[in-house]
């Protein structure tokens, strides 16, 4: 069978595909800018601000609840279901990280750092050293 001649993207097209990849990272930056920006909200107009209001016991307590939700999700098999339940599962793990001062680019950064390693190799890499640097600890 001969393969057929339209299967190549056009160059604007794979330009506009990396464009849209820039979208995807930046849609986690903003959403970190808006949850740090809720820190000094108030809890009545704001959900993200009941949450970090809770503290830490409220947003793990959210955390398993949804991770209970994907892991019910995946095992129905209903794609559109995991997806919903993945974001919500994202926006909770946002949220964590907001209380404690952190953001999408410091999760970022340390999958960039664990690129190319092999997952076995990093795991054992935790047991023996401590590359991995502290949070910061002044979360309020």
């Amino acid at each position: 069978m001969s393969k057929p001649e339209d299967t190549e993207q056009p160059e604007h097209t794979e330009k506009v595909v990396q464009k849209e990849k820039k979208g995807q990272s930046d849609v986690l930056h903003r959403l970190s800018e808006t949850l740090a920006s809720r820190r000094n909200a108030d809890p009545e107009s704001s959900y993200t601000a009941q949450l970090l209001a809770g503290g830490p016991d409220s947003i793990l307590k959210k955390i398993g609840e949804e991770c209970a939700e994907l892991i019910m999700a995946g095992k129905e098999g209903k794609r559109l279901k995991i997806v919903w339940e993945s974001t919500d599962v994202v926006y909770h793990l946002m949220v964590l990280l907001a209380f404690y001062g952190l953001g999408a680019e410091d999760v970022l950064q340390e999958l960039r750092r664990r690129e190319g390693i092999s997952g076995i190799d990093e795991k054992k890499s935790r047991g023996t050293s401590h590359h991995h640097k502290k949070a910061k600890d002044d979360h309020k």
